[in-house]
């Protein structure tokens, strides 16, 4: 600062107007504040709308598949609870009839839901590998425009047969699956570490809030229209969105041609220290890692609430509670609003106690996994010990899961605390794992609860629970916020 001002005293007429200008336009960066024309708060800014997309391409198709099924298709063997008394009452608005109907039974829909899951496991590990080789820009843009595309032939491929519908949303899977690593890949060498807590929850909240769009808006659309505009709306936006991350986006501070000099360095100047410069992968030290598999943990453990919740939630609200939650988009979507308040605040106040308080990177991050595990523990169990009381169940399932956002903030970004060189493979082996709860864990929840009754499904909410509580135990005792020695070279062991 004291620099640029005796710059700007010895200079007159039009050059002092230039030094003027400078100053304004980096005043923000020196005095260490965000802003929004600042080339990484714009990246996180379009990752938010890209995530948003991603999550609205993935979970369309389970609302759209209640309208593609002939009335009379036996949806599911298991039988309905009588405990509680109705709670909803038919819709006696008019809606539209013309979208073509399919005969598939209950393991088919099964099939078609759950193919996505398959292609999204196998380019986790790939994606993270080759967004450290080619950059994460392109990989994560052609793999939001790859799900996008692949959308937008749903409708032909539910006319070619059952067959060809899998093998799309599998494709879609694979498109997808490239995406969190690429990201975190990116954030390697755009996060400034004390800035990190910040910009990922930006950036990964969109997440939730496209679930929070997608649902009700997917059952508007397939009420009131047809559901193949659906798959047309949130494609044509995810090719939309592809032509400005192109466009806008640049793999590193570097390449960028729109970042200020003084943005550049500061980033740079802050990772320093922490990237590795060495191009073989460490396999061998980085698989035996035990922070690693800390997250692994984690990951895996809240996955399986996170998907439970999310495949099932409407079930227990039609078959427990007797509300059929497909009328009321809002309080389908309600809970992953909560998530998204949570994942946008608890950014900022990680990087608080980080920056202003002086808390160490690894006592943040164990915290905020604590809250985020063993919190929708303690309230996924209290939801199955309120009867039918409707409005306490919503808010105990609500509550569950919008603490999870605290997640985003512990062992969600730990990647880049560990090995900012490789946090892109390493949320690919993470993801890897925390993507089985979500092919066998509704699974084991259906075969649990055929009859549908209460202490079923307080069984489903234990086993989810107490998985929860391992994987936040685990991570607090075995997690670390240092980078590793083996992430550097294996030189030096530098303190984040």
């Amino acid at each position: 600062v004291h620099w640029r001002i005796r710059n700007l005293l010895s200079h007159k007429g039009k050059q002092a107007t230039a030094h003027i200008f400078k100053c304004i336009t980096y005043l923000p960066l020196i005095l260490g504040l965000p802003t929004c024309c600042s080339a990484r708060y714009n990246l996180a800014l379009l990752a938010f709308f890209g995530f948003f997309l991603l999550y609205a391409l993935r979970v369309n198709l389970s609302v759209a598949l209640v309208d593609m099924i002939e009335p009379n298709t036996s949806l599911a063997k298991n039988t309905t609870s009588k405990v509680c008394p109705e709670h909803s009452s038919a819709l006696n608005v008019p809606r539209n009839t013309t979208g073509k109907k399919y005969s598939w039974d209950a393991d088919t829909q099964g099939w078609i839901l759950g193919s996505f899951f398959y292609g999204y496991i196998i380019t986790q590990i790939p994606g993270g590998y080759f967004a450290r080789k080619i950059g994460g820009k392109l990989l994560l843009g052609f793999g939001i425009l790859g799900t996008a595309v692949f959308t937008l032939f749903t409708p032909l491929a539910a006319d070619l047969g059952v067959g060809y519908l899998i093998a799309v949303r599998a494709l879609e899977g694979l498109g997808e699956g490239v995406t969190f690593p690429a990201m975190h890949a990116m954030w390697s060498s755009w996060a400034p570490p004390l800035e990190r807590s910040k910009l990922l929850s930006i950036s990964y909240a969109g997440a939730q809030l496209g679930t929070v769009v997608s649902l009700p808006l997917s059952g508007l659309i397939c009420y009131y229209v047809n559901w193949i505009y659906v798959f047309y709306i949130f494609g044509a936006l995810g090719v939309f969105w592809f032509l400005f991350w192109i466009w806008l986006v640049s793999d590193t501070p570097e390449t960028h041609r729109r970042i200020s000099p003084t943005e550049r360095e500061y980033i740079l100047s802050s990772l320093k220290n922490q990237l590795s410069t060495q191009k073989s992968v460490p396999w061998e030290p980085m698989l035996k890692s035990l922070p690693l598999w800390a997250i692994v943990v984690a990951h895996f453990s809240y996955n399986w609430t996170f998907y439970t919740l999310l495949t099932l939630l409407p079930t227990y609200m039609k078959e427990i509670l007797r509300f059929d939650a497909q009328e009321n988009g809002f309080l389908s979507a309600l809970p992953y609003f909560g998530c998204w308040l949570f994942i946008i605040m608890s950014g900022q106040i990680a990087d608080y106690l980080r920056e202003k308080q002086n808390l160490s990177t690894v006592c943040v991050r164990k915290t905020f996994t604590l809250i985020g595990m063993i919190g929708p523990a303690v309230f996924l169990v209290a939801a199955g010990f309120i009867g039918c009381d409707y409005t306490l169940a919503v808010a105990f399932l609500t509550i569950s899961t919008a603490l999870g956002g605290f997640c985003t903030s512990g062992f969600g970004i730990n990647h880049l605390d560990i090995a900012p060189s490789f946090a892109g493979i390493l949320l690919g082996i993470t993801n890897s794992f925390a993507t089985i709860p979500g092919m066998v864990g509704p699974v084991i929840a259906k075969s649990l609860t055929h009859h549908n009754t209460v202490g079923e499904w307080q069984t489903v909410f234990y086993i989810a629970a107490s998985i929860n509580l391992f994987g936040a135990i685990f991570f607090a005792l075995f997690g670390s916020g240092e980078v590793q020695d083996w992430a550097v070279n294996g030189r030096h062991l530098h303190g984040n």
